[in-house]
């Protein structure tokens, strides 16, 4: 790589990262969590683990992308333990019949729309094949998705192999881009704009300190549901519910796609039991997980590397289930705090047949918030 491409790289990678820190947080605005966050307050505190998001955004319609998340980075094709869970299966996340089978992650998981899981899916079949990251010699990519056809025209098919593949060269370790971006592009929550977003908590017991890290692609629940900090911020905010503008009572249609990362040494049976516990940070939110919702998790360990090796005895490392605790109680405060940095990071956008989706506007949250006596003081990660 010549010089000057090399000085074009890093000033692109720190506009990148000066996007990813550029908007506030939840904690910016005083919505008081739970919980010590890490460094970032992002999955991207569990070291190894690198997201990289593709963002297609043009003319009227266009609003979608890709998101990448690799567990052990793009250098490596060591499996991660892993477990994957279904609160409510309308939705889709392939290659999870191999998780369960084997107990391991194998390649990246990847987030996208619910029309491009096919091609996305064949991206990373190519991808790892021209990287040599191919952990077998076929491959059963884990691509999850959301629906996003209210503000985009999901039946143009607009995510293209290439989207895909940019999306995981990109992925990187430090700050994570959240709101309207990758595959959260042109998803909706609560009936605000929603899309992509991340949180994270530093978890001590008696045996060690870990990290614990969460990303979510938000797209479900109605206005009247959501709850912020335990307020009823839906009913105090309704203005513009577009769902229920539309006549009638308005039913839970949407989905959301939620991936835990930890560098605690879970086996996947224990994964499995973190992973549902990310049901209990959604319902912290409000949601019911409704009939027409895909609520899809997964959660991977970075913890007992090359335990997927064939050729030796692998020699593991195992938190006991009496010290598990405070991993569960991470995963619900992640979960929950990652599904309010997606709102509070969206802003509002049109697309598709002029559809509009208005952002989470933050002044009426903290009057909400100040009326209920729950706005903390400003500040965090």
């Amino acid at each position: 790589m010549s010089a000057p491409t090399q000085a074009l790289c890093v000033l692109l990678l720190s506009l990148s990262l000066a996007f990813a820190q550029s908007k506030p947080r939840a904690r910016d605005l005083g919505v008081a969590f739970e919980g010590t966050p890490g460094p970032l307050n992002a999955i991207t505190d569990v070291a190894g683990v690198e997201v990289g998001h593709t963002t297609l955004i043009s003319g009227p319609s266009v609003r979608t992308g890709v998101t990448a998340i690799l567990p052990r980075g793009k250098e490596s094709k060591d499996p991660a333990f892993a477990a994957w869970f279904t609160l409510n299966g309308n939705g889709e996340m392939t290659g999870t019949t191999w998780v369960e089978e084997s107990g391991f992650l194998e390649g990246p998981v990847m987030i996208t729309n619910t029309h491009s899981v096919g091609v996305v899916r064949d991206a990373v079949v190519s991808w790892s094949v021209k990287h040599g990251k191919s952990f077998q010699p076929w491959s059963l990519p884990v691509v999850a998705e959301t629906w996003d056809g209210y503000l985009n025209d999901i039946n143009g098919f607009h995510v293209k192999p290439e989207h895909a593949i940019e999306a995981l060269d990109k992925a990187s370790a430090g700050p994570v881009a959240e709101g309207a971006v990758g595959g959260g592009t042109g998803m909706i929550c609560f009936e605000f704009k929603g899309g992509i977003g991340t949180a994270s908590r530093a978890v001590e017991d008696k045996l060690g300190r870990y990290t614990l890290g969460v990303l979510v692609q938000t797209n479900f629940g109605v206005r009247k549901q959501l709850r912020i900090a335990g307020v009823p911020v839906g009913l105090e905010i309704p203005d513009n519910a577009f769902r229920s503008a539309l006549g009638g009572s308005p039913e839970e249609v949407g989905s959301i796609i939620i991936v835990v990362a930890t560098d605690a040494p879970l086996l996947p049976h224990q994964l499995k039991r973190l992973a549902r516990r990310a049901s209990l940070g959604l319902g912290r939110v409000g949601s019911i997980s409704g009939n027409g919702s895909g609520d899809i998790f997964i959660a991977f360990s970075a913890a007992n590397a090359d335990a997927a090796n064939p050729a030796q005895l692998a020699r593991l490392s195992m938190v006991p289930n009496d010290q598990i605790g405070p991993l569960f109680e991470a995963t619900v405060q992640a979960t929950e705090e990652a599904i309010i940095n997606a709102l509070v990071a969206a802003e509002t956008m049109t697309g598709f047949e002029n559809h509009k989706v208005i952002a989470l506007p933050h002044d009426r949250l903290r009057e909400v918030l100040r009326k209920y006596n729950r706005l903390a003081e400003a500040g965090g990660r």
